[in-house]
């Protein structure tokens, strides 16, 4: 038996004692003979050996998840080596700069005009649209360039006294909650009701009025992976115009679905084939196919996007027109999506998009087979699946579930719905590129492997139990 001394329980801010290490990871110490390891929460006083500090780094982060089998994300883990040894050519390139790199510049200008495209715009050559950071950059930009619109329409209709408003479900994502907080809008959101998990169409109308800046709509909600009905909101705020005389644009969120359903979906029409749709944006590093971040926002024309929000700045050499929340950004991820633009052409990313529904429908039906679970979505839109316990469990819960898949290192997670669905708590598999079907086999064998337990179990452990390791949306 080993013999211990003193405690081995270290409280939160308490620096750790510097142990010895491995020697082979640096230099060694003269006086000791082995390398020490370096204060954790200030500064060391000297540098070490970069193969050390690499090493140091490395070694911790062998502790977190798998990317791999991370079914909870929507961001893309794997790319081909070719477009990460890209994607390390253009790291230390400042996209903004784009007098500097005209280059990385111009394959921002040609994703934006394959996108255009990709959703139908009248005249491609008329649309704006830039990169950003992400989704949730893209949704502050299209919710400020409406708000603006809205306030520009008519001065003395709508004074600054007036208090806006965005019309969404209750299914959005939390950017959308961030930019009405941020930007002082009032969120009006459309409950969900009975078997319906998003937005309402004629529900949506019911809460316009002249101080509506716009209704987002979700093609892929995060919560199951439903579309919205797009084109039955423009239907609906149609009718409303021809009633009232109320004009109110629509932006679409497709985060994940707008780079799903031009391939796959061809017949459905949610883009700017509507009149209406005046925005889109989309994650490119979701189903878009890139590592994190980047993202894109496009507006139908100039009138879309007011002038006033776009800044011009020279202090860098040119004059270049800039509409971003952040300024400095690496121009990496932008490469990498003109690379995956041209490695995969349209037949490729409907290949790529076509085997994540097939992988995630296949899973589905298994899942559904087993006899516990009761599927609310079943991956035939988005890649993604919701599910929770069959009427009759009441042995264990979705985050029993969850905590047992997660000691087998696969990540799923368990979460109520929002309003006025709070009682109902699921699961949700997203199937992205590289969740092969052999995976998902081995995600059943495991699956299967914890549910004998779990059927015998006196009664679910419930949400407490599994709050350190369940997912919150």
């Amino acid at each position: 038996m080993a013999l211990h001394r003193g405690s081995s329980v270290r409280h939160r801010g308490e620096e750790r004692p510097a142990f010895s290490v491995n020697p082979f990871y640096g230099a060694a110490d003269p006086v000791s003979g082995m390398a020490a390891e370096p204060p954790r929460r200030r500064l060391p006083d000297g540098p070490m050996a970069p193969s050390a500090a690499y090493q140091f780094v490395h070694d911790e982060l062998m502790l977190d998840g798998n990317a791999r089998l991370n079914l909870a994300t929507f961001v893309t883990t794997w790319m081909e080596p070719q477009a990460g040894t890209l994607m390390a050519d253009c790291r230390d390139k400042n996209m903004i700069d784009k007098d500097e790199y005209p280059r990385t510049a111009e394959l921002e200008r040609r994703c934006v005009a394959m996108l255009a495209r990709l959703w139908h715009a009248p005249d491609p050559d008329a649309v704006m649209g830039c990169s950003t950071t992400g989704s949730s950059e893209a949704c502050m930009l299209a919710g400020m360039a409406l708000k603006r619109r809205w306030a520009k329409r008519n001065p003395v209709r709508y004074p600054a006294t007036a208090k806006p408003n965005l019309v969404m479900g209750s299914n959005v994502q939390v950017c959308w909650d961030k930019f009405c907080n941020f930007w002082e809008v009032e969120a009006r959101q459309v409950p969900m009701e009975g078997d319906r998990f998003h937005l309402d169409p004629q529900a949506a109308a019911d809460l316009c009025d002249e101080n509506t800046i716009g209704v987002v709509t979700v093609l892929g909600s995060t919560f199951d992976g439903s579309y919205e009905p797009v084109a039955e909101v423009c239907g609906a705020l149609d009718d409303l115009q021809e009633r009232t005389g109320l004009d109110v644009p629509v932006h679409v969120d497709g985060a994940s679905g707008a780079m799903v359903a031009p391939f796959l979906d061809t017949d459905l029409v949610w883009d700017f084939r509507l009149p209406r749709v005046s925005s889109i944006n989309t994650s490119g590093h979701k189903y878009g196919l890139v590592y994190p971040g980047v993202g894109w926002a496009l507006w139908r024309t100039t009138e879309d996007l007011p002038e006033d929000l776009v800044f011009r700045v020279n202090y860098l050499g040119g004059d270049m027109p800039t509409f971003a929340l952040n300024f400095s950004r690496p121009g990496a991820q932008v490469a990498a999506q003109y690379y995956t633009f041209l490695r995969l052409g349209r037949d490729g990313f409907r290949a790529v998009q076509q085997n994540s529904r097939d992988v995630a429908c296949s899973l589905a039906e298994r899942i559904e087979a087993l006899g516990d679970f009761t599927l609310l979505t079943r991956g035939d839109q988005l890649p993604v699946f919701a599910f929770t316990t069959a009427e009759g469990v009441d042995t264990f819960d979705v985050f029993d579930v969850s905590r047992r898949l997660r000691e087998c290192g696969w990540l799923v997670p368990a979460y109520t719905f929002p309003p006025n669905r709070e009682d109902l708590s699921v699961l949700r598999v997203v199937c992205r590129n590289g969740f092969s079907m052999d995976l998902s086999d081995l995600f059943m064998d495991d699956l299967r492997s914890v549910m004998p337990e779990l059927r015998t179990q006196a009664k679910p452990l419930g949400r407490s139990a599994s709050d350190a390791t369940a997912f919150h949306h």
